[in-house]
């Protein structure tokens, strides 16, 4: 082959070099061809003269060989198959030949077959890279893969996990059109209603100190389409809460939310379930089994002291009132003649935890809010323990019995005030015994409803009742009365969806009388002035004919973590933020000039460092 010039090819990017095949399609079918690939070089070896690159692009890798022997000629205009480097973008031309018999790859798509390169274009060359593309680059600190977040979307893992996300909304979409569904955008930019998290606000330049709040959740406007006829209404959509952050928080997040109008709770649940059943096939090819079982606020906390507990775990607390009620052991009988609690959490084969394995456990359970931990370990059919001794023989054999203690199993204990808090404790100690153990059963799907949360709970801090989910959620209709006499007893008509210890949804029946909303919002402590000040647009609709209406959010982002197996939400993110908040690859928020802020009619106070 002459030089380029000779040829004729052109030194630019045009139809002569544009792909005729993707990288990782290339197959025994295409030997003798010859073809185009575009992509980046992802690993470069030198081998004696011939040079072995892995082309990369969406699909996949592809080995191109360049022998000097049998093309001596082959190169770019600018740069020779020799001086490429990892992530330059080129294209190739080239015959598709089989591998040398014991060179073969079985990792690969295109293991059996490589590209014997007959030119190349250099259409970018890339700057020395921070870190390495690949699958290790896992190991590199999150930080610098988040600054330079489009190397690290180029590993072929980032690509699965936005693809599914991708094939997770086509899914979406096509489901609920197929169940008359409508889809409808509601506001980005609404009114600011302080309740639950802090709100994102953003300052009017047309309206001189007034704000608006970009939405926690369309929930409002969504109920609003219910009073306007609209009867089943989707979005997946946008939200924002100012909040702290964790593995499965981000300040921005996405949620298919979805509305009905004239049902019951079973309607919700019977269409998520549908959803989630064709979601698990089409991506994961699983079958998951329906309905999914369905489980009380107060039996979840009991039994597994979690409202979304992991059913992976095959481990449940239990309840020691029995033992301790009448027993001689003082400190827990107070607590239960005080209404407090005595829990335990049995563990198979924790016989065998040492004295210094019992005391970090210990420690660990303090951290949670334990006062103590209690332990009974069963040991060549004895019982052991530091309380034992405090205990007379019928008691002992009524904690191995209720326990459910076998030889070689512990037993930890935790005794409080609170009920809850006996049981959270252990429901933490459960998960955290659960994977250090090996307890979980990884290959499961453990999907689970939980309902009949309590309509508020006191928040001891403001010394009010707080909404558990929003105040939009319809009581149990039977304890209506109860409202004003015993808050604390009135159940929801609300029900979250747990997949594998993780929330990944949750939605209500909710209030569609605007008499019954106000009494809401009055044992919350929000009076007739304040609510119309707040949402008096809402109740107005309210009050023109409201149909009974219900509905639920899922969490798009911690959904398409679970489906791709990931640790955090940023896993299936294009790009998140970090736990302060900061994209860093952007370096927002950030500081903006003065005279934005004078249009905004805004003045910053000093930050105090």
């Amino acid at each position: 082959m002459g030089s380029a010039k000779e040829a004729g090819r052109p030194e630019f990017f045009d139809n002569y070099w544009k792909r005729s095949s993707l990288c990782g399609h290339v197959g025994e079918d295409a030997i003798g061809e010859e073809i185009k690939v575009n992509g980046w070089v992802r690993r470069r070896r030198d081998l004696g003269g011939i040079i072995f690159i892995e082309l990369w692009d969406h699909s996949g890798p592809v080995q191109i060989v360049f022998d000097p022997d049998s093309n001596p000629d082959a190169g770019g205009v600018h740069v020779r198959a020799g001086d490429l480097r990892s992530e330059y973008c080129i294209a190739v031309r080239g015959k598709v030949t089989r591998r040398p018999e014991g060179t073969e790859n079985p990792a690969l798509a295109t293991g059996k077959v490589e590209v014997a390169a007959e030119d190349f274009l250099l259409l970018a060359p890339s700057e020395p890279l921070p870190f390495e593309v690949g699958d290790a680059t896992d190991k590199v600190d999150e930080n610098l893969r988040l600054a330079y977040r489009y190397l690290d979307l180029r590993r072929e893992r980032m690509q699965n996990n936005l693809r599914t996300r991708s094939k997770l909304y086509t899914f979406t979409r096509n489901f609920l059109a197929d169940n008359d569904f409508v889809e409808i955008e509601t506001p980005m930019l609404t009114k600011a209603t302080p309740e639950g998290a802090r709100d994102y606000l953003v300052p009017s330049r047309v309206n001189p100190g007034a704000f608006y709040a970009l939405p926690q959740s369309p929930q409002l406007f969504k109920q609003i389409l219910m009073v306007s006829g609209f009867d089943r209404y989707y979005q997946i959509v946008k939200c924002f809460r100012d909040e702290d952050l964790r593995a499965d928080r981000q300040p921005e997040f996405t949620q298919v939310d979805v509305e009905m109008s004239y049902v019951v709770e079973d309607d919700v649940m019977t269409t998520i379930e549908g959803y989630m059943k064709g979601l698990f096939k089409t991506i994961l090819d699983e079958d998951v089994p329906t309905p999914f079982r369905r489980m009380d606020y107060w039996d979840a906390i009991d039994l597994y002291g979690s409202d979304k507990p992991d059913l992976r775990i095959p481990m449940e607390l239990v309840d020691l009132a029995p033992v301790f009620r009448e027993g001689s052991f003082e400190p827990f009988r107070k607590i239960l003649e005080s209404d407090g609690a005595v829990r335990a959490l049995p563990l198979p084969g924790g016989a065998s935890l040492s004295r210094k394995e019992l005391s970090e456990i210990e420690e660990r359970a303090k951290k949670w809010g334990a006062s103590g931990l209690g332990v009974f370990q069963m040991k060549e059919n004895e019982l052991k323990g530091p309380l034992v001794k405090f205990m007379n023989e019928e008691e002992r054999d009524r904690l191995k019995k209720i326990g459910g203690l076998g030889d070689g199993d512990a037993l930890f204990v935790v005794a409080d005030p609170s009920r809850l808090k006996a049981c959270t404790v252990l429901g933490t100690l459960r998960l955290d015994l659960g994977k250090t153990r090996g307890l979980i059963d990884e290959k499961g799907w453990k999907f689970l409803w939980v309902v009949r949360f309590p309509l508020f709970e006191w928040d001891e801090e403001a010394r009010r009742w707080s909404a558990m989910h929003h105040p939009f959620t319809s009581p149990v209709l039977e304890q209506l009365d109860l409202m004003e006499t015993d808050p604390g007893k009135v159940l929801a008509r609300a029900y979250d969806i747990v997949l594998n210890g993780s929330e990944v949804g949750g939605g209500s029946i909710r209030i569609h009388d605007p008499a019954v909303q106000r009494r809401a919002f009055a044992c919350l402590g929000i009076g007739e002035e304040q609510a119309r000040e707040r949402f008096g647009f809402f109740l107005d609709a309210l009050s023109y004919g409201t149909p009974p209406h219900g509905g639920i959010a899922l969490g798009v982002d911690r959904l398409a973590m679970i489906l791709c197996g990931g640790q955090s939400i940023r896993d299936v993110m294009a790009f998140p933020k970090t736990q302060k908040a900061q994209c860093l690859l952007s370096r927002a928020p950030d500081a903006v000039e003065e005279s934005r802020l004078e249009e905004l009619h805004i003045r910053c106070a000093p930050v105090e460092n």
